[in-house]
């Protein structure tokens, strides 16, 4: 099993310190490597050369008879047998090895009889010289990679409380806030800049985010558009709706006058639910509370249906509400009368505390529409109906601060539930 990882490691400014740690441990240590390698080169060259220089001037002396000067000997115990054996093969040579306890730099070079003509230089300064150089690698490197991971952290972070706001915002428009906008502060600089003043180039974050903004502005204006044209042709119908209606009324008794009236009847039911929906599309529907008894006002709801004798309403608990009765009743009332059109009996109203469901035997509720609620305008198998009554449902129950949900029983049927937002005590 793959081991599951805590959920801040997936947050883009944890990716990206740990990039900048990387890559700034890997300068570091590359360039540490760099310059020790260079500067130990460079030192031990020296030392070398100075070896070796010095063993030429032994060499000489030896040549000439003269006594040799102190640190030039013949055999010394110290010298490393490599460098022995290398001698007395007829070569020159230098190596780094410790003499009484202190490192030194030896060269070696044959001498008569076969032996070995030693040169020892000390060596403790430039190996002190070069270890102090590691510990300034190691701390300036330290140093380095703290104050960048600063650096970056702060960056990040501003990009990525950018990126936060616009997913924040981009939620609340997602949840129908057409008003939300991001207003990045480069894209408003940007925008009020005249035409001729050079601006400084967007980032990717602002782009992002005037495009959402753009995005949410075109919406909201179409909606709006939407909502307009549908309020202002639900308006005009009323008036030749209403003379329409008059007029069918003065019709003779017969099966044409009552199908001419059944007709101006659902055109008239058509429009005040269009306009309903317009009201509600607006958000600004105003809440007339007061405290009601949950139990009973269901049952005035469902007797205002038509549909009394075929719906039982069951109250396990009853409880007293803080709410507009109106709309609670028409929440109830689509509730019931969709059960009764499009599912089958018994149709069960159950009160239980704030919780109250609707639900009927039929074949349930469409995939789309427990998936993605009600759609106007949308009904599914060819039945009667234009969508509108769960609709309104759910806008009246977003305004009473309820939350309605539509699923279907595991033994068939459609079940709707209500839940209120508060109760009273």
């Amino acid at each position: 099993m793959r081991p599951t990882l805590p959920q801040w490691s997936g947050t883009l400014a944890v990716k990206a310190a740990a990039f900048i740690t990387v890559m700034c441990c890997a300068l570091a240590a590359l360039l540490g490597v760099l310059v020790h390698v260079q500067v130990t080169d460079q030192t031990v060259g020296q030392a070398r050369d100075q070896a070796l220089q010095r063993l030429e001037q032994a060499t000489e002396r030896y040549e000439a008879g003269d006594p040799l000067r102190r640190g030039a000997a013949l055999d010394p115990s110290e010298l490393p047998r490599e460098l022995r054996d290398l001698a007395v093969a007829g070569d020159r040579g230098t190596m780094v090895a410790d003499r009484e306890g202190r490192p030194t730099m030896w060269a070696a070079g044959p001498a008569d009889g076969g032996r070995a003509l030693a040169v020892a230089v000390d060596y403790s300064q430039q190996a002190r010289t070069i270890a102090g150089l590691d510990r300034a690698i190691l701390w300036s490197s330290g140093l380095a990679i703290g104050a960048t991971l600063l650096v970056g952290a702060f960056a990040v972070t501003r990009v990525t409380r950018r990126l936060h706001t616009t997913a924040r915002v981009a939620r609340r428009i997602s949840a129908g806030d057409l008003d939300a906008r991001v207003n990045d502060p480069r894209t408003a600089a940007r925008a009020d800049l005249p035409a001729k003043v050079p601006a400084r180039p967007q980032d990717e974050v602002a782009a992002v985010a005037a495009a959402l903004d753009s995005m949410a502005s075109s919406l909201q204006g179409k909606l709006l558009a939407e909502q307009r044209f549908t309020a202002d042709v639900a308006h005009e119908l009323r008036t030749p709706l209403t003379g329409l209606h008059a007029a069918a009324e003065l019709l003779p008794p017969g099966r044409p006058t009552e199908l001419v009236r059944d007709r101006v009847a659902a055109l008239r039911t058509l429009t005040e639910d269009l306009l309903e929906i317009s009201r509600l599309d607006t958000g600004r529907e105003l809440l007339e509370l007061d405290t009601e008894q949950l139990g009973p006002l269901a049952e005035r709801a469902v007797r205002a249906t038509g549909n009394g004798n075929g719906t039982e309403v069951r109250v396990v608990r009853d409880v007293s509400v803080e709410t507009d009765r109106r709309r609670l009743e028409r929440v109830l009332g689509n509730l019931v009368a969709n059960a009764h059109k499009h599912g089958r009996g018994p149709v069960v109203l159950t009160v239980d505390g704030p919780v109250v469901t609707v639900r009927d035997h039929g074949d349930g509720f469409p995939d789309y529409l427990v998936a993605h609620g009600p759609q106007r305008f949308r009904t599914e198998g060819g039945t009667r109906g234009h969508g509108l009554g769960l609709t309104i449902a759910l806008g009246q129950a977003e305004v009473l601060g309820a939350r309605l949900g539509f699923a279907n029983a595991p033994d068939g049927g459609a079940v709707a539930t209500l839940a209120l937002a508060a109760e009273a005590h």
